[in-house]
């Protein structure tokens, strides 16, 4: 299964490659799908493309939801 998570956008060059950061992780993206990109806007990335932007509010939700699901996921293997 693949999974898009919310990243923050922390770095751009001109070839429209750059980082983002999941929770203190920083990865390398391409951003070139998305048009007036800019460092500090939230983003899903899929197989290392940034493919949409998001507002922080619906990133920070999405992640919270995320955080609870590997929560109960660490419950039940116990």
């Amino acid at each position: 299964m693949c999974l898009g998570i919310p990243a923050k956008v922390i770095q751009i060059d001109e070839s429209k490659l750059g980082k983002v950061d999941y929770l203190g992780t920083k990865v390398k993206t391409n951003l070139s799908l998305l048009e007036d990109i800019k460092v500090g806007d939230w983003v899903i990335v899929h197989a290392g493309f940034a493919i949409s932007v998001l507002d922080e509010e619906e990133a920070q939700e999405t992640l919270s939801l995320l955080r609870e699901i590997a929560a109960s996921h660490q419950e039940d293997e116990k």
